[in-house]
């Protein structure tokens, strides 16, 4: 059979997968609701208004946020393993997610040591401060380390600084909850767990815009994460700024990774598992195919994650990094063994 068309097939059945996860996102959880119930509310949501507002106000949007944040973080570790020529690289290697830690640990610790209750606890402070301060500070990074990416040319030079940023980003933490109490240092880590349920209705629209115009731009990037995989001698010799590339695609991973950490913490995993997946399924380095491939399943392994997450017979949700973490490290420790 010929390649692309196999191609394709491969890209429908992982589309077909995708829905069919999504449904059942809708329908099973620690309350399952039936099939024909499910369908006559999503047709006509006034029918049953219990039913309407568990689907609407907290399902619908918790799948959606897991479906853009598993393609995020994934098309994220896709352009980190390509820009660095390192198969382990993920999102978080340029400190960003420790960034936009060190931003919480600032909303809920330290003004609850300061103030004696911490800003997350107060009315607006509860649906947006602990995502705006998560966002700023992973920013902060992304500003730091796109400054940084202008000087030095050396990619293992820039992964140190990330790292060193990273520990200067934990100490600070640590810091903070040395002289926390344990409510707001118990609040922090329930955040760090990672969670798609924290986004619900009134914050979708901008994360999905968000998102979504993150994808989009990395659309632009398969020609130039070609030729760089070929070395940066030879792309420089056929016109292309090494430097200029760098930044753009650094720009567009961090911006994906700091859009996901603010809204649903630091999800482990998904970014540097999912890029490895799709080039195992697919048999091919090309970005063209690679792309759109990391993106579908990303979305795709992301709902299950969330699924088994609220499974029906647990109370509420596991956190998100649990469950990640049972599909990812597997990936990691064959990449390891592959690799030799």
């Amino acid at each position: 059979m010929n390649h692309n068309k196999l191609n394709i097939i491969l890209l429908l059945l992982i589309i077909i997968l995708g829905v069919i996860l999504f449904f059942l996102n809708l329908f099973l959880g620690s309350v399952v609701i039936p099939f024909k119930e499910l369908w006559n509310v999503i047709l006509y949501p006034e029918s049953n208004p219990t039913i309407s507002t568990i689907v609407f106000d907290y399902r619908l949007p918790q799948a959606v946020t897991a479906l853009l944040a598993g393609a995020a973080l994934s098309v994220s570790g896709l352009l980190m393993q390509t820009l660095f020529r390192n198969p382990l690289a993920d999102p978080s290697m340029l400190g960003i997610s420790s960034g936009a830690g060190l931003g919480v640990a600032v909303t809920i610790l330290l003004t609850g040591f300061l103030g004696g209750e911490a800003l997350s606890s107060f009315g607006l402070w509860s649906n947006i401060g602990v995502s705006l301060a998560a966002f700023l500070g992973a920013t902060l990074v992304l500003m730091l380390i796109l400054g940084f990416s202008s000087r030095v040319r050396n990619m293992t030079t820039l992964i140190i600084i990330g790292l060193m940023i990273s520990y200067l980003a934990g100490s600070l933490t640590d810091i903070m909850k040395f002289f926390s109490v344990k409510e707001d240092i118990h609040a922090f880590v329930i955040w760090g767990m990672g969670s798609f349920s924290a986004v619900g209705t009134s914050k979708l629209a901008f994360f999905s815009i968000a998102i979504s115009m993150g994808l989009f731009a990395s659309l632009f990037l398969p020609k130039i994460l070609n030729i760089l995989l070929l070395g940066d001698l030879y792309a420089e010799n056929l016109g292309i700024n090494i430097k200029r590339s760098n930044f753009l695609i650094i720009l567009i991973s961090g911006y994906l990774t700091a859009i996901v950490t603010a809204y649903c913490g630091p999800i482990a995993f998904l970014g540097l598992a999912i890029p490895h997946l799709a080039r195992f399924i697919f048999r091919t380095s090309d970005h063209r195919i690679l792309i759109p491939a990391v993106m579908l399943i990303g979305m795709l392994i992301s709902l299950l994650c969330n699924l088994i997450a609220r499974a029906p017979g647990f109370e509420g949700n596991l956190p998100i990094n649990a469950v990640t973490a049972l599909i990812g490290a597997p990936v990691v420790i064959w990449i390891i063994l592959r690799k030799r």
